[in-house]
């Protein structure tokens, strides 16, 4: 869903729309989740792990989308980003045994979006849901931009 979203925005201008001025953009939501992603494969894989320079200051939790597209890099360079950690997230998975799956996930009340899950495994769901809940807001934005539902 969030890869045909991200296809239909064609221009700079596409990237960095936002339905209100306290909205994610594309461009942000794009970076954001690769930058999840990635701290994902840190936790399993370290040595796979890896995130462009300044890329926490635009893209990681505290920051704020801006519609300004000069703080940006390109589009080309936040989407092949975006792709190469999900498709790393993803041998990541495959590669994983059923034990580091069951590890302990970090306690209750942890800097973690895994604190008190069940279990490590876990990461994966919340990586699954992390990305279809930004999917949702680029799809208030896609419509916006007045482009047809993708489904229907």
């Amino acid at each position: 869903m969030s890869e045909k979203l991200f296809e239909s925005l064609s221009t700079p201008e596409d990237w960095i729309f936002q339905v209100h001025p306290k909205a994610n953009h594309a461009m942000w939501i794009a970076g954001h989740v690769a930058l999840v992603d990635n701290s994902f494969i840190s936790k399993f894989r370290p040595e796979l792990a890896k995130k462009p320079e300044g890329w926490d200051e635009l893209f990681w939790s505290k920051s704020q989308p801006t519609a300004d597209v000069s703080r940006y890099p390109s589009s080309d360079e936040v989407l092949a980003y975006y792709r190469e950690r999900r498709a790393t997230l993803l041998r990541v998975l495959d590669e994983l045994s059923e034990e580091e799956l069951q590890g302990p996930a970090p306690p209750e009340g942890a800097r973690s979006p895994l604190a008190g899950a069940p279990n490590m495994g876990h990461a994966f769901i919340f990586a699954a849901q992390h990305e279809l809940m930004h999917a949702g807001q680029l799809t208030v934005a896609h419509r916006a931009l007045g482009h047809a539902p993708l489904i229907g």
